[in-house]
C-alpha cells in the first residue's frame, strides 16, 4: 500500500509548497496575516503552479499542461474557497456598541454567510453550498469547516490565474468575516503512478491574524499498470477466495454456538479482521470505480477542476484500515504459538492481575485528571503544550517519558509551575507508576512459579523430534525388512519355491500383511508365472533388493546418521544408537506385557487387605498370592529383561525403573497404586526375591 517513492513524492511537494519563501520572505508555514496570504498566493504559489520554462528560459513544450518539477502533471485546474460568518452571528457589549459596529464570532455553520457579496459577477462572489461543489467537511486546527463557500478555479497559464487573484484582490475577497481560505489542486506522476492531492489551508480566527495547516495525500488511485500490479491482482484474488471461506465458516459457528461463540476473545477477533476485509474489498471496486470516472470527466473537460480530495480521504482511511486489520493478524499468532507454559506467560500474567490494575486505573486517573485540570488551568493560556484539556492530557503522558518543557511551567506561573511539576513527578511518576509495575511484576512472578513446576503440554522442538524419530524408525524398519527377503533368498534352492519363500519370511516373524507386501515383489520378479524363481530371476531380485537397501542407508544418513543426542537423564546426555534403541523398544514393550499380569495379581492383593488398611498399615499376602506373584515375577520375559528391577512408589502413580540400564532405557512406566505402599525387589537368584507392603 505504500513505498519510500510516496515519501520522497510528499517530501517534494511540501518542501516546494510550504517552504519557498515570497519576495518579503515569507513561505505558506509562516503566514500570520492576510497581507502575507496574498503575498504568498501571487508568488510562490503561482511560481510552484506553473512550470512552462527550462532554467535556462526555454520553453518546456508545446502543451498547455503544467508540470510541476518537469515530471508532475497538474491534473485539471487549482481552485480557491472561503467561508465567511455573518456581521450579526455574534452580539456586542451595549458599552463598546458605539465605538464598534460590526462583531464576527467563530466559525460554525449556523453561522454561515450565504449571502452575495463584491461585484456580484462571479462565482469567487457567490455562495454555493456543498452538495452544489460536491466537497465535503474538513477539521481544521481550530474547528471543523464544510464542503460549502465561495470559490474561483484559477485557469492557466500563469499570466492568467495572476489576473484572477489581482482581482480577488483589488475587490476585498477577503475580509472581517472571512475564517478560512482553502487552495486545492491534484497532481500526477506518472513515473511511478502516484497521485499527490494538496490541500492548503489558512484560518483566520476571530482574534485575528492567521494560522496555517496543510494536508498532503499521496495515494494509489491507479492500481494495475506494471506487471507487478497483475500479481497483486492474483492476491488479491486469493484474498477474496479466503474471506469467502471464513465468513461461511463463522456463520456456521455462529449458527451452532450463537452468543456463546463470542465468549472467547479470540472469536471476536476473527470476526473483526473479517468484516475489516469485507470493507476493504468494497472500498477497492468502489475506488477501481470511481477513479475511471474522474479520469473520463477530466479528460473531455481539462479546464475544470479535478476533485480527488474525496478519493485521497478515503484511500488513506482505506490505507488506515488495513494497517489496523494486518495489525489484527499478527496478533492473532499469539493464538497459534500459545502452546506451552512460555507462550502464555505473558496472558496469563495479564488476565490474573486485571481486577488489580482495575482498581488501580481508578485511583490513578482520579490523581492524573486533577493534575491536568490544574495545569489547564494554570497554563492554558501562556503554555501551548496546556491549551486545551486534550492537550494537558498528553503532555502529562509526555512527563512522565522524560519529554517536557519546564522553562515554559515556570514561565507561566513561577509559583506554582515547579510545584505543579514536583508534585507530579513525586506522585505520579515515582509512586503511582512503581505501584503499577509492582502489580505485574508480582504476578508475573506467581505465574512464572506456578507454570515452572507444570509440564509443557506441546514443545516446537518435541513435535520436531516426534518427527525425526519416526522418520528414522520407518526407515530402519523397511531395511531390516529388506534384509529378511534378501537372507530368505539366500535360504532357498537354485530354484526357489513361492512357499518356501513365504514360510522363510514366516520363520523370520514377519506379519501376514507385510508378506503380503513382499510376495508381490516375488510375483513381479516370476516372469515365466510359475511361481518358482530360477537362478536368474533370484539374481535380478537379489540385485534389486541391494539397491534398495543402499538407497534406505543412504536417506537414513540423509535424516540422521544415527539417533544419539535424543536421549539424557540425571546424570548427563548420553548417545544411544539406532540398533540399541530398536533392542531397547522391544524390552520396553516386553515391560509392558508382563506387569500388566503383575498388576492384576497386586490389585487382587490391595483389595484383600484394604479392609484391614487403618488396623494394620503393613499386612502381609496369603501364601497362595505371594506365590502367584513369584510365578509372575520369574516369567522368562521379565528375567530377560534385567538381573534386578526396583518398584518404588510414592505420592503419585508407581515408577518402574531399570536401574542396571537407566542410562541407556531412560524411560518409566506408569501404573495406577494399589490401596498400600508397595516394594518389590527381584535379582537373578529367585531365592533372593522378596516384597514388601
Amino acid at each position: 500500500m505504500t513505498s519510500s517513492s510516496a515519501y520522497y513524492y510528499t517530501k517534494v511537494m511540501s518542501e516546494l509548497f510550504l517552504q519557498t519563501p515570497s519576495a518579503t520572505g515569507v513561505s505558506f508555514q509562516t503566514i500570520s496575516s492576510m497581507k502575507d496570504f496574498w503575498g504568498f498566493a501571487q508568488g510562490p504559489l503561482l511560481d510552484s503552479l506553473y512550470w512552462n520554462k527550462w532554467y535556462n528560459n526555454q520553453n518546456l513544450s508545446e502543451s498547455t499542461h503544467s508540470f510541476i518539477y518537469y515530471e508532475n502533471l497538474l491534473l485539471g485546474v487549482p481552485r480557491l474557497r472561503q467561508l465567511k460568518v455573518r456581521n450579526d452571528s455574534c452580539a456586542v457589549h451595549e458599552d463598546f456598541r458605539e465605538d464598534i459596529l460590526g462583531c464576527y464570532d467563530v466559525y460554525s455553520p449556523d453561522k454561515e454567510e450565504r449571502l452575495p457579496f463584491g461585484p456580484l459577477n462571479g462565482t469567487a462572489w457567490t455562495y454555493h453550498s456543498e452538495d452544489e461543489l460536491g466537497g465535503s467537511s474538513h477539521w481544521g486546527q481550530l474547528t471543523s469547516y464544510s464542503g460549502g463557500g465561495y470559490y474561483m478555479d484559477l485557469p492557466g497559464p500563469r499570466e492568467a490565474s495572476a489576473r484572477i487573484l489581482r482581482g480577488l484582490k483589488d475587490g476585498l475577497w477577503l475580509d472581517r468575516g472571512t475564517r478560512v481560505v482553502f487552495i486545492d489542486f491534484s497532481v500526477y506522476n506518472a513515473n511511478i503512478n502516484l497521485f499527490c492531492v494538496l490541500r492548503l489551508v489558512v484560518e483566520f480566527p476571530a482574534t485575528g491574524g492567521a494560522v496555517p495547516s496543510w494536508q498532503i495525500r499521496t495515494v494509489k488511485l491507479i492500481r494495475y499498470v506494471s506487471s507487478w500490479d497483475f500479481f497483486v491482482v492474483g492476491c488479491e484474488i486469493l484474498f477474496c477466495v479466503f474471506i469467502f471461506y471464513y465468513v461461511v465458516e463463522e456463520a456456521l459457528e455462529l449458527r451452532i454456538h450463537k452468543l456463546r461463540y463470542l465468549s472467547s476473545v479470540w472469536n471476536i477477533l476473527d470476526m473483526v479482521v473479517i468484516l475489516l476485509s469485507i470493507m476493504a474489498v468494497g472500498f477497492h471496486v468502489f475506488r477501481t470505480l470511481e477513479v475511471n470516472r474522474l479520469m473520463g470527466h477530466l479528460l473531455q473537460r481539462p479546464s475544470d477542476y479535478a476533485d480527488f480530495e474525496f478519493l485521497a480521504f478515503w484511500q488513506t482511511q482505506y490505507n488506515n484500515m488495513n494497517a489496523v486489520n494486518l495489525f489484527f493478524a499478527w496478533i492473532k499468532i499469539f493464538k497459534y504459538i500459545s502452546f506451552n507454559k512460555t507462550m502464555t506467560q505473558l496472558s496469563s500474567t495479564l488476565a490474573r492481575c486485571a481486577k488489580d490494575i482495575l482498581g488501580f486505573a481508578v485511583m490513578f486517573f482520579i490523581v492524573f485528571f486533577a493534575y491536568a485540570q490544574l495545569g489547564f488551568l494554570l497554563f492554558g493560556t501562556q503554555v501551548e503544550n496546556f491549551s486545551t484539556f486534550v492537550k494537558c492530557i498528553f503532555t502529562q503522558f509526555r512527563i512522565i517519558l522524560g519529554d517536557f518543557d519546564y522553562n515554559a511551567i515556570d514561565k507561566a506561573n513561577r509559583v506554582l509551575g515547579p510545584a505543579y511539576f514536583v508534585t507530579y513527578v513525586f506522585f505520579v511518576f515515582f509512586v503511582l507508576l512503581n505501584m503499577f509495575l509492582a502489580i505485574i511484576n508480582d504476578t508475573y512472578s506467581e505465574v512464572k512459579e506456578e507454570l515452572a513446576g507444570q509440564k509443557d503440554e506441546l514443545q516446537l522442538s518435541d513435535i520436531l523430534k516426534q518427527s525425526y524419530n519416526k522418520t528414522l524408525l520407518r526407515l530402519r524398519l523397511k531395511k531390516e525388512r529388506v534384509s529378511d527377503v534378501q537372507r530368505a533368498l539366500r535360504a532357498g534352492e537354485p530354484q526357489l519355491q513361492f512357499q518356501e519363500f513365504t514360510n522363510s519370511l514366516r520363520e523370520l516373524g514377519h506379519a501376514e500383511h507385510e508378506i503380503t507386501e513382499v510376495t508381490a515383489a516375488f510375483t513381479r520378479f516370476d516372469r515365466d508365472g510359475n511361481r518358482v524363481l530360477d537362478e536368474e530371476e533370484q539374481e535380478r531380485m537379489h540385485q534389486d533388493l541391494e539397491e534398495k537397501r543402499v538407497a534406505l542407508s543412504a536417506e537414513i544418513q540423509t535424516v540422521g546418521r544415527s539417533l544419539r543426542g535424543s536421549r539424557k537423564d540425571k546424570r548427563g546426555s548420553l548417545w544411544v544408537s539406532g540398533e540399541e534403541f530398536l533392542r531397547l523398544k522391544n524390552r520396553v514393550l516386553q515391560i509392558e506385557n508382563v506387569l500388566g499380569s503383575i498388576m492384576s495379581q497386586v490389585d487382587a492383593a490391595g483389595s484383600k487387605v484394604k479392609a484391614q488398611e487403618r488396623k494394620e498399615p503393613y499386612p502381609s499376602l496369603s501364601g497362595t498370592e505371594e506365590q502367584s506373584v513369584w510365578e509372575q515375577l520369574r516369567s522368562p520375559p521379565m528375567l530377560a529383561l534385567t538381573p534386578t528391577l526396583t518398584l518404588t512408589p510414592g505420592l503419585g502413580p508407581w515408577a518402574i525403573q531399570d536401574r542396571e540400564n537407566i542410562g541407556e532405557l531412560g524411560t518409566s512406566e506408569k501404573l495406577s497404586p494399589p490401596q498400600a505402599p508397595l516394594q518389590m525387589i527381584f535379582s537373578e537368584d529367585p531365592s533372593q526375591d522378596t516384597i514388601r507392603f
